[in-house]
């Protein structure tokens, strides 16, 4: 229960100062915003670029990327 309130008061702290988790399941592979782990067959002709899988989520603070996302994307 004490962790709980410790990670919810950081969560809150690190969001009021600008800290935005990246969404990147689904969206167009940017290698800007992305870094590709690994390709797999896309399941779909439609998810062929897209990024299929997020192994590690990325964040951005005040707009500017502090860790690029760890994607998986469909070839």
């Amino acid at each position: 229960e004490g962790v709980l309130l410790v990670y919810n008061k950081l969560h809150h702290v690190l969001k009021q100062k600008g800290l935005v988790p990246m969404e990147s399941t689904g969206k167009d592979f940017d290698p800007e915003l992305h870094e590709a782990l690994s390709e797999i067959p896309a399941p779909s002709e439609d998810m062929k670029g897209k990024v299929i899988d997020t192994i590690e989520r990325g964040y951005f603070l005040n707009d500017k990327i502090i860790r690029h996302a760890k994607v998986v994307v469909g070839k």
